[in-house]
């Protein structure tokens, strides 16, 4: 996915939450309801998220320094993951606190603003519904056949599916925030109103915590897609590279990959010879997967005996490695 798709979903979602929130907070100070809160703080948190995924984004461009040799890729994985906290403590928990707060001393909607609250959240649907629509859009680009949870959970760029899970909670949010204020108006009971409340809170600390777990798991360095392994192993085999020893990769970025491999190659070339081959296997990588910025190989001398015998002991498949000691022919 290129960030530019992710930021014009950032910007749709930024657009619609500023405007939301601020008729969600004039909602409430007519009308004083605790869902009409949390859903005005719900839209002020997602508005912060949306802009350090700007600011992520644009620090991820700075270049490699001396201190940080492999660039600043991740930083985008780092402030996805600070939205995550944000989403959880100042949207989710601040709404269960209202909704505990409301559910202690419970008040209808009273006076003539009734109708406001409807009205906002009627329209804040519509404005999310939107932004949710672009998101799905700019999604559908790079997704392929993958379904929406598998995109969410194999995605190497985090700003769509933090969009996404955003502006879907978003969207379930509002419902939950109708229901407690349209059974409230109609029974008079606020008790109708904290639990709307406290369902958005609930929903903002699940959808929190699955943020947490997705962008734990690429701070922490995730390989390649299979598809990307199996191109790269593909592109490796070639002139002085008869096959593929061991292979790991990792995402230095969404867009920046780190491929480490020890290749085989003949004993009887020269040095010569196999730096030649391990140039072109670089450039064969390069072409197959444009996102292999970084590429560490290591040549090995291949010996079938060995490869054979570690089999027949084993019972799978490996290769020698450079002391002679076989290594499982593990890949990531």
């Amino acid at each position: 996915m290129s960030q530019q798709g992710g930021n014009k979903a950032i910007v749709a979602a930024l657009a619609a939450n500023l405007s939301i929130a601020a008729m969600k907070f004039l909602a409430y100070f007519l009308t004083l309801s605790s869902s009409m809160l949390a859903e005005g703080i719900h839209s002020v948190a997602d508005s912060g998220n949306q802009l350090l995924l700007l600011i992520g984004g644009k620090k991820a461009k700075r270049q490699a320094s001396p201190e940080h040799p492999f660039g600043y890729g991740r930083e985008r994985y780092v402030y996805a993951f600070i939205v995550s906290i944000i989403l959880f403590s100042v949207g989710g928990l601040f709404a269960l606190y209202e909704a505990f707060e409301k559910w202690q001393d419970p008040h209808g909607i009273e006076g003539r603003w009734w109708w406001v609250p409807l009205a906002v959240l009627l329209g804040a649907i519509a404005m999310e519904g939107r932004s949710f629509l672009v998101a799905v859009k700019e999604s559908n680009l790079t997704r392929g056949t993958r379904s929406w949870p598998e995109f969410i959970k194999t995605a190497k760029a985090p700003e769509l599916p933090v969009i996404l899970l955003e502006d879907s909670a978003a969207l379930v949010g509002l419902i939950f925030a109708l229901f407690g204020v349209t059974v409230t108006l109609l029974t008079g009971n606020g008790i109708w109103d904290a639990i709307g409340t406290g369902l958005i809170g609930v929903l903002l600390v699940c959808v929190a915590i699955i943020l947490a777990v997705e962008t734990k798991s690429l701070l922490l360095g995730e390989s390649a897609t299979a598809e990307d392994v199996r191109a790269v192993e593909a592109a490796l085999v070639g002139p002085g590279v008869s096959s593929v020893i061991h292979l790991k990769t990792m995402h230095l970025g969404p867009e920046e990959l780190l491929v480490a491999a020890k290749i085989a190659v003949d004993a009887s070339e020269t040095g010569a010879e196999i730096a030649e081959a391990i140039n072109a296997a670089e450039q064969r990588v390069r072409t197959a997967v444009p996102i292999a910025t970084v590429i560490y190989l290591e040549p090995d001398i291949y010996s079938a005996r060995q490869a054979a015998t570690a089999a027949d002991t084993s019972g799978q498949q490996v290769m020698p490695a450079s002391d002679g000691e076989p290594v499982t022919g593990e890949r990531n």
